[in-house]
């Protein structure tokens, strides 16, 4: 029998056209976990010696960033997100009556929700905490403004590697998540009847 076909009799039927495609609450509970998993594992980072918060109160400067320490954001951003994917997938409700295609877009949808919603949440929490005191231009040399904009493009790049990686990975661990669902909601009605 195929993903998302099979129902018991004690069911109330409701047209599909009336349920939500999106449950919210999963949604929501995937970010939260995407977030959190994410300031444990920059925590574990500077444990380890990257510098991968900056210093207080002076905030980031450009001898903070190195490849090393983009490398470790973007993959500590994948991991973050694959949970909050995975959990997203998985917790949200089964639906019935509707094909496997389907299942399998909505769960990558969900994953990809709760890593869009993370996203917001940590530009929300950065805009809370940021500072505005940024040295100005005029009293940088030249070699020190070229350098500024060198790291600000690396900072960039990697930023963007992040966010396209981590997306695709929480749209990939949801839809994995929707599957071990569908697998355990068979199972269980396997062993009742």
């Amino acid at each position: 029998m195929a993903y998302g076909t099979e129902h018991s009799t004690s069911d109330v039927v409701v047209p599909d056209e009336h349920q939500s495609a999106v449950s919210w609450d999963a949604i929501l509970a995937g970010a939260a976990a995407s977030i959190a998993i994410l300031f444990v594992l920059i925590s574990l980072g500077a444990g380890f010696g990257l510098k991968m918060t900056p210093r207080w109160p002076t905030g980031i400067s450009a001898q903070d960033f190195s490849p090393v320490l983009g490398a470790a954001f973007v993959a500590c951003q994948v991991v973050a997100s694959m949970l909050g994917g995975y959990l997203a997938g998985r917790l949200r409700t089964k639906w019935l009556h509707v094909h496997d295609h389907e299942v399998h877009f909505r769960d990558t949808a969900h994953g990809l929700l709760a890593w869009a919603a993370s996203i917001v949440g940590l530009l929300v929490l950065g805009a809370l905490v940021a500072q505005p005191s940024a040295p100005a231009a005029a009293d940088l040399s030249p070699a020190e403004i070229v350098r500024a904009a060198h790291i600000a493009a690396q900072i960039s790049l990697f930023l963007g590697i992040g966010a396209l990686t981590s997306a695709f990975a929480a749209s990939v661990a949801a839809a994995i998540g929707g599957m071990r669902r569908d697998d355990m909601h068979k199972l269980h009605r396997t062993v009742r009847s």
